[in-house]
């Protein structure tokens, strides 16, 4: 991990509620297996009209977890992938990536029980304060249906472009460098 990743994961931790931890994610099957349920967790939703069994609703959130890790993995290398915990359970997990320029928010994704706690708010806003300190901006991608869309606009995201199905959002505390919404 570089650096700079290094200070990321200080300011994550350091923004988390007592009892919780975040720890570098372990390519092991407990941590696969606690991954993988945590992404179909974050589908359901989506999910939830299309008329499929739930053995092939399975199959698909199975395949498109691993796709997503994969291409993460391959595009993103030398990002922090974090696993979040609460009482030394997995809830969660937060990916960072660092540019010159940038923060990319890759994802942050909790199970559906841990949602609206604010813990989610808490460690966007120390990366904000992160890449206020560093002058950088703050990127993401998400889907417009996305309830971290209020969110995001809370916290002073702005819509840069759509790209497929994700919006692309950009925070930066510049006022220049990003678009109007």
């Amino acid at each position: 991990m570089t650096g700079t990743l290094l200070s990321v994961a200080a300011a994550l931790r350091a923004a988390l509620p007592e009892g919780w931890r975040l720890r570098d994610e372990d390519a092991g099957d407990a941590d696969i297996a606690f991954l993988s349920r945590l992404y179909a967790s974050s589908r359901e939703d989506e999910l939830a009209a299309v008329p499929w069994s739930d053995s092939d609703k399975a199959g698909f959130l199975d395949e498109q977890f691993h796709l997503q890790r994969q291409h993460y993995r391959m595009h993103y290398a030398e990002a922090g992938f974090w696993v979040i915990e609460c009482a030394g359970v997995p809830c969660g997990r937060v990916y960072v990536f660092e540019s010159p320029s940038e923060y990319r928010l890759m994802d942050i994704a909790l199970l559906p029980e841990q949602r609206g706690q604010g813990v989610g708010a808490a460690l966007v806003g120390a990366l904000l304060a992160l890449a206020e300190t560093a002058r950088r901006s703050v990127t993401l991608h998400v889907e417009p249906n996305n309830p971290a869309n209020r969110l995001y606009r809370r916290l002073g995201f702005n819509f840069v472009e759509d790209r497929g199905a994700y919006r692309f959002l950009r925070w930066s505390s510049s006022p220049i460098d990003c678009p109007a919404s």
